[in-house]
C-alpha cells in the first residue's frame, strides 16, 4: 500500500489525538472544519489515515479496495469548500494520472476508464471530533454512455464500505462550472502534485 507524502506528521497526531485515541475518534478544538490551520489538517490526517482506507475497503468495492495504489494528487488535504466542510484528499487511477496531474484549465478531455476516488473526513461540530466521510467517486465513461453528465459517472463508498447512492444531476450540476477542465474539481492550488 503506499503511504502518503505526510504521514511522517502522524508523531505530531499524539498532540492532537493523546495517545491510544482512536482513530474515529480524533478530537478537534475548533467549531467550524474552515477554521482548521494546515498542520491541524495534517495531524487530523495522520489520525484518521488508516481508519479512512479501512471503512472503505470493509465490503471490498472494487474501488474503495484499491484506490490507495493509485497517485496521490496532493500533499495533503484541504477544505475547498466544495463537497460542504470536509476535509479531502484526491487518488486518481493510472489511466488519468498523467491528465489530472497536469491541472489544466482549459481543454482538458480526461481518457475514458479514469477514475477519481476523493477520501473525505467529515467534522462533528456536535462532539468535536473528527469523522470518515464517504470516499467520492468521478469515473470516465465511454463517449455517449451519460450524456446528461458529460460522461462522467458519480459514486461513492460509504464509511460502512457499501456503496452510496448519489444523485447523478446533482453531483454534475456541481461541476459543471468546471467544464473547461473536463468538469474536473482540482485540489487546493498550493498542495498540487504536478509531473
Amino acid at each position: 500500500m503506499k503511504r502518503h507524502l505526510f504521514t511522517a506528521a502522524a508523531v505530531a497526531a499524539f498532540t492532537l489525538t493523546g495517545q491510544g485515541a482512536l482513530a474515529e475518534d480524533c478530537p478537534i478544538d475548533v467549531e467550524s472544519s474552515f477554521d482548521l490551520t494546515d498542520q491541524q489538517i495534517v495531524e487530523i490526517y495522520a489520525c484518521m489515515e488508516d481508519k479512512l482506507a479501512e471503512s472503505y475497503g470493509k465490503q471490498d468495492h472494487e474501488v474503495g479496495s484499491t484506490y490507495r495504489d493509485w497517485a496521490i494528487t496532493a500533499t495533503q488535504g484541504a477544505v475547498p469548500g466544495p463537497h460542504g466542510k470536509r476535509i479531502l484528499f484526491s487518488f486518481v487511477n493510472d489511466i488519468g494520472a498523467e491528465q489530472y496531474l497536469k491541472f489544466e484549465e482549459e481543454g482538458v478531455v480526461m481518457p475514458v476508464g479514469s477514475v477519481i476516488a476523493k477520501e473525505s473526513i467529515t467534522i462533528s461540530k456536535k462532539k468535536k471530533a473528527a469523522r470518515v466521510g464517504p470516499l467520492l467517486i468521478m469515473t470516465k465513461l465511454e463517449k455517449g454512455a451519460s450524456p446528461d453528465t458529460a460522461d462522467w459517472l458519480y459514486s461513492g463508498v460509504q464509511p460502512s464500505g457499501k456503496p452510496l447512492k448519489v444523485s447523478q444531476k446533482f453531483c454534475h450540476d456541481c461541476h459543471a462550472p468546471y467544464e473547461d477542465q473536463d468538469y474536473l474539481g482540482y485540489p487546493v492550488e498550493e498542495f498540487r502534485i504536478t509531473k
